[in-house]
């Protein structure tokens, strides 16, 4: 088994979706109003510290994580659904950084820590 304890990923958090502009338009009901939807919620990355892991392996050839964009808002008050969260398994001490600046920005230093 190989041992990676170094790699560098970019992670990118879903965009919400887009609210809706629709007005309600019935016979006998002049001036409706407003019923158009909110956009969904864009997942977010979230990593996690893991005891089952202890190599970076997993992580070396996939190196873009993108989470799903939320839903677009509809017509009838009908809201756009909830992207799911993406869940990055890694082992316990690892050390999260940013590469532009080289700020340390998480330990994972026990178990089911997450960030």
């Amino acid at each position: 088994m190989q041992f990676v304890d170094y790699v560098k990923i970019r992670v990118k958090a879903g965009d919400g979706g887009r609210g809706c502009v629709s007005f309600r338009r019935e016979k006998y009901v002049p001036r409706g109003g407003p019923n158009g939807g909110d956009g969904g919620r864009g997942g977010s990355i979230i990593i996690r510290a893991t005891a089952q892991l202890n190599t970076l392996l997993d992580l070396r050839y996939q190196h873009e994580y993108l989470a799903k964009h939320g839903q677009h808002g509809m017509g009838k008050n009908m809201h756009g659904r909830d992207a799911a969260d993406l869940l990055i398994p890694v082992p316990v001490g690892t050390v999260i950084k940013d590469e532009s600046t080289g700020e340390i920005l998480a330990d994972l230093d026990r178990a089911e820590k997450e960030v």
